[in-house]
């Protein structure tokens, strides 16, 4: 996966995990008064409560969430991931264009003024990586937040839309040298720009915007400043950054991150035969993760221990989320109620009651409003998948308690 993402520990992280976790409960509980809603993440410490480490973790690198000290229910940009695969391009904003072109009766080309002279809307919207969760090194590339810009579907029927087009491609100001046709006669290597594409009736969703802002500030360079689109309850590379061309078509875009790279392979069982079929990545899967295990001093022998995490999805909705312990039973965990958006993640919590000092293993699985359930690594839609993205099965989470 050509991400540009380091695990590296940077010197001002060289702290041990359980200082962090208490240094990040301390904050909480001095912030409570702080915070409106929707800051709160996940619940409050009580008096003696404390943060319990992962085992086999390593600690959150610079730019990626850290769930065991996250705060607010909107990320804070310090950790807010960053993907690019073709660098991060240089430009002069103050030359900034979108043309929207192809199969238009009207082409048009926009300034940053001109898109924020537009109508405005804001959107909520948790955004990952596809391939966040594919090891135990790459488990934060998720974040939540409120985006600004203008809605995508009035200036495309404004640009009107041929009706024998079938296709909307994004394309961003990066680039890079592609070779095609490797070790053949006809060997072509040619400069082509990050693209991404959807069905014409995909784009003209109302939930799509050309934002230009996070959190109420402009985008940061790094996460596509000045505009990228935004595509609620899909996966983090089909919100195209630096976007700067829009083009409509009448036939399916094959660029490289569409038709060759997020490309998922999976085996499907058809009798007694297993069939592997790939499909582009797009919209994301139902997910969720047990982010932070507290716990209270020992009593009589046992430990009082807690768990709480985050479920997100495409928008269909969760409706619960389940959490076990070992090999026990799975029992309902508590949803908060706020707050609360269509496109973000859920906050969940849930007592486990009390254990045993030794190794435990925690585990959670969502469940949405039709009735899906989060899979297992063993269910055949994760144990038959040969590629590492859309990576949503269950998260076991280890912990080890003393006395």
């Amino acid at each position: 996966m050509d991400l540009t993402l380091s695990s590296t520990h940077r010197p001002d992280k060289q702290i041990t995990r359980r200082a962090a976790l208490k240094t990040g409960l301390a904050a909480m509980a001095l912030g409570a008064t702080r915070f409106s809603a929707p800051s709160w993440a996940l619940p409050a410490p009580e008096p003696g409560e404390e943060l319990v480490s992962f085992l086999d973790m390593p600690r959150t690198g610079e730019n990626r969430l850290d769930w065991e000290s996250l705060e607010q229910w909107i990320t804070p940009q310090d950790q807010v991931f960053n993907v690019q695969h073709y660098g991060i391009p240089e430009f002069d904003p103050a030359d900034f264009k979108l043309t929207i072109t192809g199969m238009a009766a009207k082409p048009r080309s926009l300034s940053l003024s001109d898109l924020r002279a537009l109508p405005k809307k804001d959107q909520l919207m948790t955004l990952e990586c596809s391939g966040n969760g594919s090891s135990k090194g790459f488990m934060n590339a998720v974040y939540n937040s409120r985006w600004t810009g203008t809605p995508l579907a009035p200036l495309l029927e404004q640009c009107g839309i041929d009706p024998r087009a079938k296709e909307i491609v994004f394309f961003g100001k990066d680039t890079k040298v592609e070779t095609l046709r490797k070790d053949t006669p006809r060997e072509l290597a040619i400069e082509v720009p990050f693209g991404r594409s959807m069905s014409v009736e995909d784009a003209m969703n109302s939930n799509l915007l050309l934002a230009y802002e996070r959190n109420g500030n402009p985008l940061e360079k790094r996460n596509g400043a000045p505009v990228r689109l935004i595509v609620p309850g899909w996966y983090g590379v089909a919100n195209v950054k630096w976007l700067t061309r829009i083009d409509i078509r009448d036939r399916r875009y094959m660029g490289r991150y569409m038709a060759r790279d997020y490309v998922t392979v999976r085996g499907e069982r058809n009798g007694d035969e297993t069939q592997f079929v790939e499909t582009s990545v797009g919209r994301m899967n139902l997910k969720s993760v047990v982010a932070r295990v507290t716990r209270m001093p020992t009593r009589n022998g046992a430990i009082p221990l807690k768990a709480s995490g985050a479920a997100w999805d495409d928008g269909t909705g969760i409706a619960r989320v389940q959490v076990r312990i070992d090999e026990g039973p799975w029992r309902d965990a508590t949803l908060d109620a706020t707050p609360k958006s269509t496109f973000s993640w859920t906050f969940f919590s849930i007592s486990l009651g009390t254990v045993p000092p030794g190794k435990h293993t925690i585990i959670s699985r969502a469940i949405d409003v039709n009735g899906r359930v989060q899979p297992s690594a063993d269910d055949d839609e994760i144990a038959l998948k040969k590629t590492y993205w859309e990576a949503y099965a269950q998260w076991p989470r280890e912990i080890e308690l003393e006395a």
